[in-house]
């Protein structure tokens, strides 16, 4: 019985461990936070109030204008804060491609 007790503890922990390490992967990070800070991303959350994460919207309301948390992030920088970047695209929202020509470009071209 203790074998099997110790068996069930074991893959316990690794189903919660899995779980816990999906919800990291998932946590949003505010584009005007000092360790996430995201200057377009930054300016247009304060501007719209909110911001895409992951293709989601997720709506934010931003006391300050954008200036200021411009120089909350350069004051946290250079105090030696550690700046934490977010993956590409990650505010991007849906069905808006940043980057690249593709079809969006086509017939964009200087002198058209």
């Amino acid at each position: 019985m203790y074998d099997s007790m110790k068996k069930s503890s074991k893959v316990t922990l690794t189903v919660v461990a899995a779980v816990g390490l999906a919800a990291c992967g998932r946590q949003r990070m505010d584009p005007c936070q000092q360790a996430t800070f995201d200057q377009q991303a930054c300016e247009d959350a304060v501007r719209g109030g909110g911001y895409y994460w992951n293709g989601s919207w997720v709506p934010m309301t931003y006391h300050y204008p954008y200036p200021y948390y411009y120089d909350s992030y350069r004051s946290y920088v250079s105090g030696g804060g550690a700046v934490h970047p977010t993956p590409s695209g990650a505010y991007a929202s849906p069905g808006v491609v940043r980057g690249g020509f593709g079809a969006i470009g086509a017939g964009h071209g200087a002198g058209e």
